[in-house]
């Protein structure tokens, strides 16, 4: 059965459930519990994180089709006010549900996701969901194949409830963050007259309103970690070769392939490691990824770490606000014993110079190719089709000045177990009128994201306190880690989100 896509404007009025039997045998059962809703009621089952509602339905507390009522309930009220989920496979949800609830009651256990819903940025291929890209061409284009990492998730016992918004290929949102032209504009869960960022917008801003337990995101120059810091979540981007891109309308191979990076959004740090576990790995074809195993951040002596942390790159520099919460979370390490110390990574400066050459050397003509691919004649008004062409010498040039800055901060973390700095030079800001800004602009250059795409890195997101700038928005600290391991990152941000709290409700 084809699922059709539900928009901003009539998601709040379709319920997608038919009239055939198997839909009628799905209203059957969506009846409360009558027991488990009065031990937990709505509010306190959505506030719960994936590892504590798949606990919860493995104890057989509530039912999954509860869960998923739940979750259906609260999209239906806040995505009219923030536009993150742009298609709903409602009545597939539901009946996945059942199933789960029966094998359940037969002493089947599916998998560690066991009757747990989550969304899916809509560049991942859904099977039998349309799947747009956020581009117009493909508006509606329906997989006959999931991604690897939904797949992944659904092997696990995870329910698929629908699609989140995303800027045209990922890269499109512009200074609005996260915009395309099928769906148009999302808004922070916060408050939403600001940005959502992107590309994983939709996906923060769902899961940050508890409409989601999780969602995954791709992460090209900080599209995981700069959701998770406006919406005051959780979020990593593993170390490059860990999680597969197969399936993602940005994909893997060409020049730009190690720069991209798929990884989950959560509003805790167990999730994180809970849906990692799940979704690495190589797959046998996204070349680029390594059988690597993910370590236990359980296991990690963080009083024994080294630590370095910075709040100016050189090119930015991080406002009074975003310093004191750098060194606030810095002090949570000292505290312990760990040896801290005020250093960055050498030429950052001179790495993201070499990487935005790089990025527009081909005149762009990969942005060309991929709405050519996909047939689509209009872009995006945020989606950049300008470079400058370079000859082919240049280009090896680059290659080679960007490997020899990653050699040489690979040397300098010999020193270091942890790094330490900003998300954004400053807090979440107002979406603009415009899409694009002059190239100098501060905003522009305000990230400390992408130099760890360029490396490969992993590195992750946790919200760490409240802006008194831009009241009531959250504010995030970046933590990073030597490639591979990704549970330092994982037990630094848990020790983080120990002394601050983590997620908090937002008002939506």
């Amino acid at each position: 059965m084809k699922e059709q896509p539900a928009t901003s404007d009539s998601l709040s009025r379709r319920s997608f459930l038919g009239t055939t039997a198997a839909a009628g045998a799905v209203l059957a059962l969506t009846r409360l519990d009558q027991q488990a809703h009065a031990a937990v009621g709505t509010t306190d089952l959505l506030s719960k994180s994936a590892t504590q509602i798949a606990q919860m339905i493995r104890e057989k507390k509530v039912s999954s089709v509860d869960v998923v009522k739940a979750c259906y309930a609260r999209i239906d009220e806040v995505n009219p006010k923030i536009n993150a989920v742009v298609t709903l496979c409602r009545e597939r949800a539901l009946a996945e549900a059942q199933l789960a609830d029966e094998a359940l009651a037969a002493a089947k256990v599916l998998g560690p996701l066991h009757g747990v819903p989550f969304t899916i940025k809509d560049s991942f291929d859904t099977e039998g969901v349309v799947s747009t890209g956020g581009t117009l061409g493909r508006k509606d284009y329906i997989p006959g194949k999931d991604a690897t990492v939904v797949a992944r998730l659904r092997k696990a016992g995870g329910i698929l409830l629908g699609k989140t918004n995303t800027p045209e290929f990922t890269l499109g949102g512009g200074a609005r963050g996260t915009y395309n032209l099928i769906f148009g504009q999302t808004h922070n869960a916060y408050n939403a007259g600001y940005t959502p960022s992107g590309s994983s917008g939709g996906a923060g801003a769902i899961v940050a309103a508890a409409g989601s337990y999780f969602d995954i995101g791709s992460d090209y120059g900080g599209s995981i970690r700069l959701p998770a810091y406006v919406e005051g979540l959780a979020g990593i981007k593993p170390t490059y070769g860990r999680s597969p891109r197969t399936g993602h309308i940005v994909g893997y191979g060409g020049p730009f392939d190690n720069f991209q990076e798929t990884g989950p959004l959560a509003r805790s740090v167990a999730d994180l490691y809970l849906i990692l576990s799940i979704i690495c790995g190589p797959d046998n074809w996204d070349a680029a990824m390594a059988p690597v195993p993910l370590g236990d951040p359980k296991n990690v002596e963080l009083k024994n770490l080294r630590v370095a942390w910075y709040t100016n790159t050189g090119t930015v520099e991080a406002t009074p606000e975003m310093q004191g919460l750098v060194k606030q979370c810095v002090g949570y390490f000292s505290a312990l014993g760990c040896k801290v110390s005020a250093a960055a990574p050498p030429k950052m400066k001179e790495l993201a110079d070499l990487r935005q050459q790089f990025e527009g050397a081909d005149d762009r003509d990969h942005i060309r190719r991929l709405l050519k691919k996909h047939g689509t004649v209009q872009a995006s008004p945020g989606l950049r089709t300008d470079g400058k062409l370079l000859p082919s010498a240049d280009f090896t040039r680059l290659c080679e000045e960007m490997d020899a800055i990653k050699s040489e901060q690979l040397a300098w973390f010999e020193s270091y177990d942890l790094i330490l700095c900003p998300v954004m030079a400053k807090a979440p800001e107002q979406i603009p009128v415009e899409f694009t800004r002059p190239p100098d602009s501060p905003a522009v250059r305000g990230s400390f994201c992408g130099e760890y795409n360029t490396t490969g890195w992993p590195a992750g997101v946790v919200r760490a306190g409240t802006s008194t700038v831009e009241a009531g928005l959250p504010l995030a600290i970046q933590v990073i880690a030597r490639p591979w391991r990704d549970d330092v990152v994982l037990a630094a941000l848990g020790h983080i989100e120990r002394k601050t709290g983590g997620w908090k409700t937002p008002p939506v």
